[in-house]
């Protein structure tokens, strides 16, 4: 009989599982931005691969060019995965490996620029601030591992900056605008904003979209947060809907601001999002489809800051955790064949070792 798991036995699985999904996604999606040296991007579909059987899986959808389909956020998330991978390494004290991810970073990077069209400003805010946080993090890492800043990835957090900044008014009593049609303010856009200006060092900026946020969109009976408030002809309309996602970033602001308040109010947003988001074996729930890939694994990034921040109390870390854990065992089997379910796998296998180890995930 098998000897039973130590917690270090179960930590390195999560690890391994982590790296074997990383390089599952460099091999099926990762590829330079059309042979351009110097950039990297990742295929919206995954090429021609082999499953567990043997067979080969064609693309139904035809063959996955960069070109064909464009996913901004996709890539962001793509880039911070890479940015946990290399952040493992050096962790690791694998110094060469970080800097090859700090290298593909930077790639991935300047292929985002390349293929947006030269620019980092986009249509969507939320997009924006995806890129941003990423590249918040892209700068720490480079900093961490080499001494200095990555410069591109500066340059991303100044403009990107100008373009959140601008995105907020008073329309609706404030917050920020989803799209440059400007007609739905979000969580989508608001929370990953609030955060990248938490960590941005302003603070009042994050507190402003955070107050907006708890008081338009926070639904007290449950303890989550709902879509969005739209403009429309009669006035203004709020949408119901609760993704898992949304709640992920704001669980991030509230622990970067940090108030015995802000604390408070993760607290009661983990225990809520235990309650009704995650399904009867404790895994959260998978939204599927292009975009909600990545729903799952971005609120789970953030659950494994809380699952390390020692302000939380006890029991409320050990939720966190648990669904983290609980959300990797349901997907260990999974063959992802779309880039935003591939770095979701490799996102929530990250956070269930990060949770058991207090690794970095900031």
């Amino acid at each position: 009989m098998d000897e039973p798991l130590t917690p270090e036995g179960i930590m390195d699985s999560w690890k391994n599982l982590s790296a074997q999904a990383a390089q599952d996604t460099h091999q099926r999606f990762g590829q330079r931005l059309l042979g351009i040296p110097g950039t990297w991007i990742g295929l919206p579909y995954s090429r021609q691969h082999r499953l567990r059987d043997g067979s080969m899986l064609s693309d139904i959808n035809g063959i996955s060019h960069p070109l064909r389909e464009w996913n901004y956020w996709w890539q962001a998330h793509y880039l911070d995965a890479i940015i946990d991978d290399g952040l493992r390494y050096l962790g690791d004290g694998q110094r060469e490996q970080a800097k090859r991810e700090l290298r593909r970073a930077n790639e991935l990077l300047r292929g985002i620029r390349f293929r947006n069209f030269g620019v980092y400003p986009n249509y969507f805010f939320d997009d924006m601030a995806w890129l941003a946080l990423a590249s918040q993090r892209l700068v720490s890492f480079s900093r961490q591992l080499e001494g200095r800043s990555a410069p591109q990835a500066k340059q991303a957090i100044l403009t990107l900056r100008k373009q959140l900044a601008g995105a907020i008014d008073d329309v609706l009593d404030g917050g920020m605008y989803w799209s440059r049609k400007r007609d739905f303010k979000n969580a989508p856009a608001n929370a990953p904003a609030a955060l990248f200006f938490a960590r941005n060092g302003e603070r009042e900026l994050s507190r402003g979209l955070l107050s907006w946020l708890r008081l338009k969109l926070f639904n007290t009976e449950r303890g989550l947060y709902v879509d969005g408030l739209r403009l429309i002809a009669t006035g203004r309309k709020v949408e119901e809907a609760v993704y898992t996602y949304n709640q992920g970033p704001v669980l991030g602001a509230l622990l970067e601001l940090g108030t015995d308040e802000d604390l408070e109010h993760a607290s009661i947003l983990i225990h809520a999002s235990q309650r009704f988001l995650t399904d009867s074996s404790g895994a959260l729930a998978m939204n599927g489809g292009g975009d909600g890939n990545l729903f799952a694994g971005i609120l789970s990034r953030y659950l494994a800051l809380a699952a390390n921040d020692i302000r939380l109390d006890d029991s409320t870390r050990a939720v966190a955790s648990k669904m983290i854990v609980d959300t990797a065992r349901s997907i260990v089997d999974q063959e992802p064949r779309r880039l935003s379910a591939a770095v979701q796998r490799w996102m929530i296998f990250n956070s269930a070792g990060a949770c058991s180890e207090g690794a970095s995930t900031e």
